[in-house]
């Protein structure tokens, strides 16, 4: 299925009458807010219907979860990687993202918009605007209040009846080792009678359910007759119609032991999802110690505190909220904020010396996942450690730039770089990292600023690296500018007077490779060709990705500069893998392009139509950026009017068509395939 929901981790129980009322609501209404307190199922309500309603959508359904973020700062980007949009261009994030669904057919959920209602209520009310083919589903502690949403109150499950006691009992045999399960079919009218005093809120029940394990359900029942919850929260995220949700918390909280309580709010400071190392590295000290971590985190797993997430761990919103509260009782708030930021400026330098290794590719692929942690490493330090900050966007800056994250990585680099004005090695870093995001975004006057910048600082600090990373800037603006003949000169004499081989660090690679593009955009195909080997056979011996990928595309291009279609295509599919595996959409609309040409030069008109579709597509996703270099540019338009010529304008259009509409991943694996 086109679209991306997450999988449903647990059983679901009833809620069928809901579900029927829910697709007629999204069989009318392109606007369908679910609203109701934090435990009451909203999340999962949403997922059962939108993998029901999926059928209805040519084009998909995708799911967008805003409860990691702590402000809107990132909600755009957290929609537009959502509904796969990478986008590199320099315009407003809004309008992209509107001119990227104007067209489609598909059903996009929000889930969680309570803390950024009226942020979601101005996009909502854009995309609706724009998109005519766009339904909404949206889950919310309280409506949006735009016109025509339809508003749909999740109720708790009937407290007296079967669902209510189904997902308790369910739950707890789930909890009980194998024969204690046996115990639950005796104990009905306790069951009963807690979810009655739960309110028949499914997060309350489970939560009771992993607790309950250890003593009987009487002795459950007259432990939750008391008030356990001393801590007080706002209204909007506890209801008084619904303290049966606090006062499960604070139950499940009574009943952990101190490290679990002081760890669950310690978890707190984390955005998105975190390993047990992460947990130790950020939550161990004295008062608990690296080995109580593990101890307590298995506790809490246990309790359902915190849920599994992949490999990891996430803390469900409602129960972060609620640990947030009682780290900031415990005055550790600021410290927490430290030790996180100190963490993953830690783990950005880890990824930046791993960038010339075999673990290139994870790197790349964790960066991009930490990304919602980053930022709030960012924001904490651009307040506390300017510095610090400017270091952090440096190091992160390259990452978000290769994998999609322009926007992030322009934000927080101009931000941080404000803040600090004095000469420093973080502030040549972030220039050279903003220098290289701009000129991707196609702003190359502005760009070629920096890289003067950049290059001034470089020369003064007499630091050989910082000089081959403005070097390599420099040249990468020349050759999009379409001035070859200057990158040639830059990257060569940076190389030359900064004697070493290629390998030895990142940015020397880099310099490598822009003096390859330049010999190539200057017909030396000969000279562009042998050094483009030499790399790729170094990067192959360390296992190095991204390099590598864009030398085969510069052998590709000289192949069929050459007049050798065949070996053009079996580098650009190489190009193709390469950029497959780190995702990367800008690197695969190029290898794309390239390989409809090769195709087109082999005569076979109609598959190189259908691959410049496929290629349009991945153009598309990251917001129709310019295709690569001047020349790049030249010959992919030669061979396309070639690849028209051969299959006729009518053929041409139809196989265009069925690869600019395909599903890009799967229309992707297909060409990759051995008969592709």
């Amino acid at each position: 299925m086109v679209g991306h929901i997450p999988e449903e981790t647990t059983s679901f129980v009833g809620r069928e009458a809901e579900l029927a009322r829910l697709a007629g609501a999204l069989g009318v209404d392109r606007l369908v807010t679910l609203t109701g307190t934090g435990g009451v199922g909203k999340t999962r309500l949403a997922l059962r219907a939108a993998a029901r309603a999926a059928p209805r959508y040519p084009d998909g359904v995708w799911w967008a979860d805003l409860s990691p973020l702590d402000g809107d700062r990132l909600l755009l980007a957290t929609v537009s990687d959502a509904v796969d949009l990478s986008d590199h261009t320099p315009g407003i994030p809004v309008e992209d993202l509107c001119e990227w669904l104007a067209d489609k057919r598909l059903l996009l959920v929000l889930d969680s918009c309570e803390h950024l209602v009226e942020s979601c209520r101005h996009l909502v009310g854009d995309l609706l605007m724009t998109a005519p083919g766009l339904t909404l589903l949206a889950t919310s502690r309280q409506p949006l209040e735009l016109p025509r949403e339809r508003v749909v109150e999740v109720l708790p499950l009937p407290a007296e009846g079967p669902d209510a006691l189904a997902l308790f009992t369910q739950r707890l045999k789930a909890a009980l080792p194998g024969p204690a399960a046996s115990r639950v079919e005796g104990q009905s009218a306790a069951a009963r009678a807690l979810c009655r005093r739960l309110e028949g809120i499914p997060l309350a029940l489970e939560l009771a359910a992993a607790q309950a394990g250890r003593q009987s359900l009487e002795g459950v029942c007259a432990r939750l007759g008391s008030r356990l919850d001393v801590l007080e929260h706002p209204d909007r995220v506890w209801p008084p119609r619904h303290q049966a949700m606090r006062t499960a918390l604070g139950w499940s909280h009574a009943l952990c032991t101190a490290d679990e309580r002081l760890l669950w709010a310690r978890l707190a400071v984390f955005r998105g999802a975190f390993d047990l190392a992460e947990a130790q590295t950020v939550c161990a000290d004295a008062q608990l110690p690296v080995a109580a971590v593990r101890t307590a985190l298995s506790g809490l797993l246990t309790k359902s505190v915190v849920g599994r997430d992949g490999d990891g761990y996430r803390l469900l919103d409602t129960v972060r909220e609620y640990g947030h509260g009682w780290l900031g009782a415990a005055g550790e708030c600021t410290m927490l904020a430290d030790r996180h930021a100190e963490y993953f400026i830690g783990l950005a330098r880890s990824a930046d010396a791993g960038w010339l290794s075999t673990d290139q590719v994870r790197w790349y692929a964790r960066i991009s996942d930490a990304l919602l942690d980053l930022c709030a490493a960012l924001e904490h330090l651009l307040v506390t450690a300017p510095v610090r900050a400017l270091e952090l966007a440096g190091l992160v800056g390259y990452f978000w730039s290769c994998c999609g994250h322009l926007r992030e990585a322009r934000d927080y680099l101009e931000r941080a770089l404000e803040s600090c004005p004095a000469p420093s090695p973080e502030r040549t870093r972030g220039l050279w990292a903003l220098g290289v995001t701009l000129t991707l975004q196609g702003e190359y006057l502005t760009a070629k600023e920096l890289s003067d910048q950049c290059a001034y600082a470089a020369q003064a600090s007499e630091d050989d690296e910082a000089q081959l990373a403005a070097a390599y800037l420099a040249g990468l603006n020349s050759l999009l500018r379409g001035e070859p003949l200057l990158a040639r000169l830059l990257t060569r004499h940076a190389l030359t007077s900064i004697p070493g081989q290629p390998f030895d660090s990142a940015s020397r690679l880099r310099c490598h490779l822009a003096h390859v593009y330049a010999l190539t955009a200057l017909g030396q195909l000969g000279e562009a060709r042998t050094e483009a080997l030499r790399l790729r056979r170094g990067c192959a011996e360390i296992g190095e990705y991204w390099t590598r990928a864009y030398v085969e595309h510069q052998l590709a291009l000289i192949a069929l500069l050459s007049d050798r279609p065949r070996e053009a295509a079996e580098h650009a599919r190489a190009m193709l893998s390469g950029k497959q595996q780190m995702g990367d959409s800008f690197g695969i609309a190029l290898g794309l392009d390239l390989l409809a040409a090769s195709t087109a030069a082999q005569g076979d008109g109609v598959r190189a139509a259908q691959l410049y579709g496929l290629g349009r597509a991945y153009w598309r996703t990251v917001g129709d950026a310019e295709r690569g270099t001047p020349e790049v540019r030249a010959v992919s338009e030669e061979f396309e009017r070639a690849a028209r010529a051969a299959a006729g304008d009518v053929q041409y259009e139809e196989a265009f068509r069925r690869g600019a509409s395909a599903d890009v991943q799967t229309a992707l694996a297909a060409t990759l395939a051995p008969e592709g």
